[in-house]
């Protein structure tokens, strides 16, 4: 969703060190570079000029709501460049002060406090307070809210004010990665109304950029807020981000010089843009995976046995080859990607094996298999391709996979959920509780197979609060086992993020990872040379 160096100081509680006493002074006070990212040469970061950008994943049902945004195009604009949060992370996936300039936590981290930067201000004038701050965590909480993390926010038993300058949450039980999981995308910071609600339909918040024309699934403008509290950062003086979902018109328009960088680039074509010169591509391995969710109480789903004779049917280094031309790696049926510091080395790569496919299709008690697999691109650029060669594979265990092509639009309203098997992706979460919680627990908010697994479920809660990392990383490990073994997801790999953009549009020496389009603070992090 890239990593960097430079930090001249940060006094950091960060998202696992071990506490002391029963109050700790926390992260975010940071020194060097922008509020905890590395700094920029002054020579590199230049100010002025209109960024373009041509970005797939747009919807006629988008919404200036963050809590429902959903695909790049809503999210960049929101959480790039309108709005702000209390944490954001660092390009190492590490909590740093945003709108919060320090935090801090009782030992068992059910309590903590945030202390708000004072001094900024929302594009209609007003001046940030602990209003706002707790109207916008309250809008992803309580039964009646629609925002897509109630799952991860439904552990917070109480917002409250700590005098003038600071909120104080206090958690059902403890969560070592509160500081992460408030970086959440969904979760900015918008101006408070009278009666505790939030004002998210005007667009305003304390962001680099100030919203000036939105017309969902089309496009959007906005221009550089000129009272932005945060130095070394909206660089740029205006944005455009036009909604192109169809790869071939996005790349035409890049070529043609009507957007200057696009997102979700046709792999089989780098080569050729490379050859039109005055452009380059923007390459980063991170955690962006696609994903085959079958729902379980839809036959013959429910049978650990068919799952896992699915699972062993595909041939996820040929998806990698001929899919992504070796721009991504291999998945293992969970959604940690190597890179990640939790993530289980020790668990075998799960390859493709038809002798297997088909003694679990016995244990099944069947012989044979025919299921139905929805693909569309608008899940990923390859979906249908992908799920062709599925099929393909799948012929040799006894598997006989029709595929359905779904239409692009109202994909993620109509399949997604619906189907009971159907192609889709995720980008990352810089810690597993977030991916874990949001997709795969009981209750999760975007959860797209109905799986229901106790172990699972309470490793969950008892990694939480604990901050011993290596007890840690073995219950991350174990839940990893579990999805890879008994889950109800197929993640057959991962995929680099590609974009391309005009040589002149330049990036950070190191992007975020976690998220694409630099960890989705593209509009406010690159800038024209």
């Amino acid at each position: 969703m890239n990593n960097g160096n430079g930090e001249a100081f940060r006094l950091a509680l960060t998202r696992r060190s071990a506490l002391k006493g029963m109050m700790t002074l926390g992260a975010g006070v940071a020194l060097g570079g922008a509020f905890g990212f590395p700094a920029l040469a002054a020579e590199e970061a230049v100010r002025g000029g209109t960024l373009t950008m041509g970005l797939a994943g747009a919807n006629t049902s988008d919404s200036l709501d963050p809590g429902l945004a959903w695909d790049d195009f809503m999210i960049s604009l929101s959480y790039g460049g309108l709005r702000n949060n209390l944490i954001e992370l660092d390009p190492d996936g590490n909590p740093v002060a945003e709108l919060a300039e320090s935090w801090e936590s009782t030992a068992d981290s059910k309590t903590w406090i945030f202390r708000i930067r004072k001094g900024v201000e929302f594009h209609n004038g007003k001046t940030l307070g602990v209003d706002d701050v707790i109207a916008s965590i309250n809008h992803h909480r309580g039964e009646k809210t629609t925002s897509l993390v109630k799952s991860i926010f439904s552990q917070i038993a109480d917002v409250t004010a700590d005098g003038t300058d600071a909120v104080k949450i206090t958690l059902q039980s403890g969560n070592a990665d509160l500081a992460v999981l408030l970086s959440d995308y969904h979760v900015a910071i918008m101006p408070a109304n009278a009666d505790g609600t939030v004002d998210w339909a005007s667009g305003v918040g304390t962001g680099g950029y100030k919203l000036e024309k939105f017309e969902p699934g089309v496009s959007a403008a906005a221009t550089r807020f000129a009272n932005y509290w945060k130095s070394g950062r909206a660089h740029v003086d205006a944005v455009e981000v036009l909604a192109i979902n169809d790869v071939t018109a996005r790349q035409n328009a890049l070529v043609t010089g009507q957007v200057k960088c696009i997102n979700r680039v046709d792999l089989k074509t780098i080569n050729l843009l490379k050859r039109q010169g005055k452009l380059r591509i923007d390459e980063v391995k991170g955690y962006q995976h696609a994903t085959l969710p079958m729902i379980v109480d839809a036959k013959p789903f429910g049978d650990v046995n068919v799952r896992r004779a699915l699972k062993y049917a595909i041939d996820r280094q040929k998806w990698v080859d001929m899919l992504l031309n070796g721009h991504g790696t291999v998945g293992n049926d969970h959604p940690i990607p190597a890179s990640q510091k939790y993530f289980d080395a020790s668990l075998e790569q799960r390859t493709y094996d038809s002798d297997k496919a088909k003694a679990y299709l016995k244990k099944a008690g069947m012989d044979s298999l025919k299921v139905d697999l929805s693909a569309s691109e608008a899940a990923f650029a390859t979906a249908v391709d992908a799920a062709v060669l599925f099929r393909e594979t799948a012929a040799a265990a006894g598997i006989d996979i029709n595929v359905v092509r779904e239409p692009n639009d109202g994909y993620w309203s109509n399949v997604w959920a619906k189907k009971p098997f159907c192609t889709t992706y995720w980008t990352g979460r810089s810690t597993p509780d977030a991916v874990f919680s949001m997709i795969y627990a009981r209750g999760a908010s975007f959860g797209d197979t109905r799986w229901d697994n106790e172990r699972f479920n309470t490793l969950l809660l008892e990694a939480r609060p604990e901050k011993d990392e290596a007890k840690r990383k073995e219950m991350y490990g174990e839940m990893q086992r579990v999805l890879n073994e008994d889950g109800a997801t197929i993640v057959p790999m991962f995929m680099n993020y590609v974009n391309a953009m005009a040589e002149n549009v330049r990036t950070p020496e190191r992007q975020n990872a976690d998220l694409p389009l630099d960890g989705m603070k593209a509009i406010e992090r690159w800038w024209i040379a």
